[in-house]
């Protein structure tokens, strides 16, 4: 009797005490919901703009001695883990230049094979399975990037995702003429995009998802119901908490917990690819 009375106890108590388990999310064929993923150190290690760079400077479009100028940027970039406008906008200028003058077959040739070369490897296993989550339970998944929609279109295609939304490079009969249609996809300009979308496809936001790394997507992942920071920045994990939002983290070691890097990638290599992304620049002027 002794036994049996200690035994109940004990299951009553840890019923009181159990945490109740979370709703299965995403939830199968509800129609009204979608996803909505940030890609630079989101979906993927590293930015696609610097990784698609380096595909460029393999290619001989620019020379050697470009890439000093600009490594630092990066570097620094990665070492303290936010964005310096200058910076941002040096990157948007040079993009430009990067691609006027171009075919838009062209570059899309190409990002069809830097992909494979230099992203395929550097996908976020979590975070793709995130995604394929909501693939399965039959909702729309887009990539939400200030990348080159271009580019975007790439890594949402190779990953079976619905599509992607990204910054617009205008062109006229096939050939990048080096100036935007808007302005960048990047931080308020993002939860404006998801928004549009969002009403276009009859969405319900409260019911979607939005993931990211970075503080400057708060904006976005406001919008939804179920936002979730992924492998965050300080200023995003510390705004996540607070909001006590859905937090994952894959990244490895003390340092990218730190500062928000990935362990994986080493500062110089990425730094290159910056460069490359940056330094292509050159060879259009």
């Amino acid at each position: 009797m002794a036994g049996e009375a200690s035994a109940e106890a004990a299951r009553k108590s840890s019923q009181e005490t159990a945490t109740p388990e979370e709703p299965v999310f995403p939830v199968i064929g509800d129609d009204k919901a979608a996803a909505f993923f940030d890609l630079d150190n989101t979906v993927m290690q590293g930015a696609a703009l610097f990784h698609f760079g380096r595909g460029l400077y393999k290619r001989k479009f620019f020379e050697t001695r470009d890439l000093a100028r600009f490594a630092w940027q990066q570097a620094w970039f990665r070492l303290a883990g936010v964005e310096d406008p200058e910076h941002m906008q040096d990157a948007r200028d040079s993009a430009l230049s990067i691609v006027k003058g171009h075919r838009v077959a062209e570059l899309e040739s190409i990002g069809e094979e830097i992909y494979d070369e230099y992203m395929a490897d550097r996908i976020w296993p979590g975070t793709r399975a995130l995604a394929q989550a909501h693939l399965d339970a039959g909702q729309k998944v887009w990539l939400v990037t200030a990348a080159p929609v271009e580019i975007a279109q790439v890594i949402a295609r190779r990953l079976g995702l619905t599509g992607a939304l990204g910054t617009v490079a205008e062109s006229v009969d096939g050939v990048y003429t080096g100036r935007l249609v808007g302005e960048p996809l990047h931080g308020p300009a993002k939860a404006e995009a998801v928004r549009a979308l969002a009403a276009a496809e009859g969405l319900d936001l409260s019911r979607c998802a939005a993931y990211s790394d970075s503080h400057n997507d708060i904006p976005m992942l406001s919008l939804v119901g179920h936002p979730y920071a992924i492998n965050p920045d300080a200023k995003l994990r510390r705004h996540a908490r607070e909001q006590d939002w859905r937090l994952r983290d894959y990244r490895t070691g003390r340092k990218a917990a730190k500062v928000g890097i990935p362990a994986a990638a080493g500062v110089g290599a990425v730094a290159g690819g910056t460069a490359a992304a940056i330094a292509l620049s050159r060879r259009r002027r």
